[in-house]
């Protein structure tokens, strides 16, 4: 069943990445990224209230949030703070990348998770997984060498880096989740609704320095109806992932594979959507990476 809900995760995703690519085309990055947290919030926001003065209601539907201790908050607090600096790497990456580039990179994370489920949960790995991660890694090297074509040079352009280090931070995030889910007990509600509570806090520091007290910045935000909608998406994506890690036999690193099949979406409705080059030749790799992702799934 968790693998069922792993590529639920990964439909949601998919689309949040195509809603993500247009809310940050030609914006300005951080008051977008609020923005989609802030919506994720708000949408949260009912089921808090409604926990609070419909308790048995919200326990029958499952979807109550629960009270947790301040241990659990700061543990939740470092989840944020680690996303926080995923996703500002990552959006600002997305603004000078294309999709097509982007989203494979973003591929790689499944091989850091790999490593860290191997070394921290001891989850052990057999041949054909072996041969679908590396397969996997081959591909995004290969995306490489097709985003040279597209003016994209690796080793000397900034963004290459901001997505790589976002990726890294992205994989330990998703660590930590089996932690904050399984030793931890915490439902799925409870962990998004706090960890939006504190993205939202951490990125309104940060606009205050580096947005808020600039008036041309503010003029040049455009507020864009697929901002909402990636807010919404991600806390979709998020849940049913999150469902997933409840299931005590759930692998951490076969789900994080699994929800690479969202670049299906991304690649190519959104090579199409946003007009991208050498789209073709991207299913190449599209194709390797798919593989390596059906290896895992088939051992």
């Amino acid at each position: 069943m968790w693998m069922y809900l792993g590529l639920l995760a990964a439909l949601f995703l998919g689309l949040h990445n195509l809603c993500k690519k247009h809310a940050v085309q030609g914006n300005e990055v951080f008051p977008v990224l609020f923005g989609t947290i802030s919506s994720g919030f708000l949408f949260l926001l009912p089921l808090y209230f409604g926990s609070v003065f419909y308790e048995e209601s919200l326990i029958e539907m499952g979807l109550y949030i629960s009270k947790i201790d301040w241990e659990t908050h700061g543990f939740i607090a470092i989840k944020s703070a680690i996303m926080a600096s995923s996703w500002v790497l990552a959006y600002q990456a997305l603004k000078h990348l294309p999709i097509t580039i982007v989203t494979p990179i973003r591929s790689a994370g499944p091989f850091f998770t790999f490593i860290g489920a191997i070394l921290i949960y001891q989850e052990q790995p057999n041949f054909l997984q072996w041969i679908g991660f590396f397969l996997i890694i081959f591909s995004v090297i290969l995306y490489s060498r097709i985003g040279k074509k597209e003016g994209i040079n690796f080793k000397r352009n900034k963004w290459i880096f901001a997505i790589i280090a976002a990726t890294f931070l992205g994989a330990s995030s998703g660590l930590y989740d089996k932690f904050l889910i399984q030793n931890l007990e915490l439902n799925p509600q409870t962990l998004q609704f706090w960890f939006c509570f504190y993205t939202v806090l951490i990125l309104l520091i940060i606009l205050s320095i580096t947005w808020f007290p600039f008036k041309e910045k503010r003029k040049a935000f455009k507020f864009r109806w697929t901002i909402v909608a990636v807010g919404v998406l991600l806390v979709a994506a998020d849940y049913f992932y999150f469902k997933a890690l409840q299931d005590p036999d759930a692998l951490i690193m076969l789900l994080s594979a699994i929800k690479r099949s969202q670049i299906i979406i991304s690649v190519v409705v959104g090579g199409l959507i946003f007009k991208e080059q050498n789209k073709r030749k991207k299913l190449v790799p599209l194709v390797g990476i798919m593989i390596g992702v059906g290896l895992i799934l088939y051992s």
